[in-house]
């Protein structure tokens, strides 16, 4: 039976590949990164899991190898901050940093997977398995996007790109077309919930008279998304987060965002009275369609 090695964040997301993995015929071989990852992994159903922290970049090759693994998926989130706390980097690890330039996502992830590859472990999209779950072009929630929202799509998309080239992050929240709060460091429910408190507070001052409470959401891949790492996510946690936030809409990349959840997404997006929708995503001359 062929092995996966599985690099393992927090969230949903590993648990759903290694379903996905085991129903394809892999024995999933799991890194479980210590400061992210849920104990539950132990108990569902992996080949092996070793825990592994964030530095220990050798222990991790050393792991796969020793485990014959030369495919590897990394699924999961890994908090950007993460990467600014008091993790102590082994030689390799700290031989790469030193190596960079800049230390966004793209660069330490990408910089990770050439040393991983030099040492004949290749890293897999991260979506490879899970297709299905891709969001697909259209309005996916019962209601449809207001005029208004719609133009809060289309300047969150306008000024999300400007973001992503960068690395900066891939979620803003606009209010009648004004930006008030990109995503950084802090990740997508903590960007939403800082802009429902922002909106919450004008109000409480009397300071809101030309700007609507609704919000809306927008969440973008990268003009070069590497499908390998850090895709764009969207779950029921977020859905929630919108609803306490006061956001009425949530606006993705059709075929480069993963519905964690799946239905579970649009059923409590209906509930919230929340709409959801997925446009194809144009970058320079290329179109990312649907995976539907």
């Amino acid at each position: 039976m062929t092995r996966l090695g599985l690099i393992a964040g927090n969230g949903k997301f590993p648990f759903l590949v290694l379903d996905a993995a085991r129903a394809q015929g892999f024995e999933v071989v799991v890194a479980a990164i210590r400061e992210e990852t849920s104990a539950a992994i132990e108990s569902y159903g992996a080949a092996s899991v070793h825990w592994v922290s964030l530095g220990e970049l050798s222990k991790l090759i050393d792991t796969f190898k020793a485990e014959g693994v030369s495919r590897a998926i990394m699924a999961g989130q890994v908090k950007h901050k993460q990467i600014f706390s008091a993790i102590k980097p082994d030689w390799r690890l700290a031989k790469m940093l030193l190596s960079l330039g800049t230390r966004n996502t793209d660069s330490l992830l990408g910089a990770v997977a050439k040393v991983l590859a030099d040492e004949g472990i290749m890293l897999e999209n991260s979506t490879a398995l899970l297709e299905p779950l891709l969001a697909k072009t259209g309005v996916l929630s019962k209601r449809a996007p207001s005029q208004q929202e719609r133009k809060n799509i289309e300047y969150g998309r306008a000024v999300g790109r400007r973001l992503a080239e960068y690395d900066i992050g891939q979620t803003v929240v606009i209010a009648e077309a004004a930006c008030v709060a990109v995503e950084a460091m802090e990740g997508t429910d903590a960007t939403i919930e800082r802009a429902g408190e922002l909106m919450r507070s004008l109000q409480s001052e009397g300071e809101a008279s030309t700007l609507s409470r609704a919000l809306s959401v927008v969440k973008i891949a990268k003009p070069r998304q590497d499908m390998r790492f850090d895709v764009p996510v969207i779950g029921v946690k977020t859905i929630e987060m919108m609803a306490r936030a006061g956001a009425g809409c949530l606006a993705v990349d059709a075929g480069r965002c993963l519905l964690l959840d799946g239905e579970a997404v649009t059923r409590a997006a209906d509930e919230a009275g929340i709409a959801v929708c997925a446009e194809e995503c144009f970058v320079g001359r290329r179109v990312f369609m649907s995976a539907a």
